[in-house]
């Protein structure tokens, strides 16, 4: 049985935890102050790996969250796994995650402006790289989704030999709970040389049973549904393990 991955996530802003509906800045709802704790928690539930979003980063703002992220990985050293994504556009960015403590670090809009970079960071900070192709309508977002690329979710999936897998988020959909693009990663996942990680609506675990049944996605990331109680990283760890029945 193929191994399916469940990522709670952890949305980072000014060191709070929170989300975004469609990542809008302006619409945000905070969850909590202590992300080491809720990263725990996570951890405690059965989670082997923890998601985060530099939101400040990706927004261009100052990476103020990185010491945060420093604690988490700290934390969680020896039992979970951490992937980092937001404001990771360069080498020395990348080196400093790594340094951190950080397995996995997810480039979006670098990756997309250059895809060559994928591949340099790879081979000189030696981390694991997802790519994070952000899309709305199958068109790639950049810059925190504020700018719209122009490249389609299709083209890109090709570009990055390199990479560990992709991260592909639907932004119309995240943060509302409304169910994941399943037909839209189906087509992704049978152009995509990539595992695809599948971001975005995840409301019930329904959807995450309707993503194991999509050869080419190995896991799933939830955030809201986990903050607002419609289910827990157990329920969801105890569907993958039965199958999704």
């Amino acid at each position: 049985m193929r191994e399916f991955i469940v990522y709670p996530a952890i949305d980072l802003r000014g060191g709070n935890v929170v989300r975004l509906r469609q990542g809008d800045y302006g619409d945000e709802t905070i969850y909590g102050d202590d992300p080491v704790m809720v990263a725990e928690a996570f951890v405690a539930a059965g989670a082997t790996w923890v998601h985060i979003v530099d939101l400040d980063a990706a927004k261009g703002d100052n990476p103020i969250n990185r010491p945060v992220i420093g604690a988490v990985a700290q934390a969680l050293h020896g039992r979970a796994r951490i992937q980092v994504g937001g404001g990771v556009r360069s080498v020395g960015d990348a080196q400093t995650l790594s340094d951190l403590g950080v397995s996995r670090v997810v480039m979006g809009s670098a990756a997309v402006r250059t895809p060559s970079l994928v591949e340099v960071v790879t081979k000189e900070v030696g981390v694991a790289v997802a790519v994070g192709l952000d899309h709305r309508e199958g068109i790639l977002a950049t810059d925190g989704w504020t700018t719209s690329s122009g490249v389609t979710l299709t083209e890109a999936l090709n570009w990055y030999p390199t990479a560990s897998c992709a991260v592909v988020t639907d932004i119309s959909r995240d943060g509302m709970l409304m169910g994941a693009d399943v037909e839209g990663l189906r087509s992704a996942a049978t152009h995509s040389p990539l595992a695809l990680i599948a971001s975005g609506g995840i409301g019930t675990l329904n959807d995450i049973s309707a993503l194991l049944g999509i050869a080419g996605v190995s896991g799933v990331i939830t955030g809201k549904a986990l903050y607002e109680n419609r289910f827990s990283v157990s329920d969801a760890l105890a569907l993958v393990a039965e199958g999704g029945n």
